[in-house]
């Protein structure tokens, strides 16, 4: 039987903003990439991001050396986001964001077959071989 991890509070807050920024991102890019939300939604995911693993993981994922391409192309994204260059900014934080958390994908998408409509979906073939590939490009730690 396996036993369930009790989340304290500060990373239930931390999942939730994670969540909010998700949604605000996706909001700035639904009203055709307006800046208010897009920033929001940055800083939100920052924020989020830090209270769910900690301020000092979070220093130490995002200024591991083999993690530099991808900080500085994400960390770039949103200060070109936050100056008014919405664009612009989105494309490199989107590139930046897949360079980090590539590795994270194929647990996630673990946990996304385990959804009833979503991982019938996720099941079919032309998506498996795309997971299958983010699977194989992995770093090892």
């Amino acid at each position: 039987m396996a036993a369930l991890v009790e989340a304290s509070d500060l990373k239930k807050i931390g999942i939730g903003l994670t969540g909010f920024g998700f949604l605000f991102t996706f909001l700035g890019l639904i009203f055709f990439f307006d800046k208010g939300l897009l920033a929001m939604g940055n800083i939100l995911f920052l924020l989020g991001l830090a209270l769910t693993i900690g301020p000092r993981s979070t220093l130490s994922f995002f200024l591991k050396p083999r993690n530099y391409k991808g900080s500085l192309s994400f960390l770039g994204g949103i200060l070109l986001v936050l100056f008014g260059w919405a664009v612009v900014g989105i494309f490199v934080e989107a590139y930046g964001f897949f360079v980090l958390f590539s590795g994270f994908f194929p647990t996630a998408a673990v946990f996304l077959y385990k959804v009833p409509v979503l991982g019938w979906f996720l099941q079919q073939p032309f998506l498996v071989s795309v997971i299958n590939s983010f699977r194989d490009r992995r770093v090892p730690v």
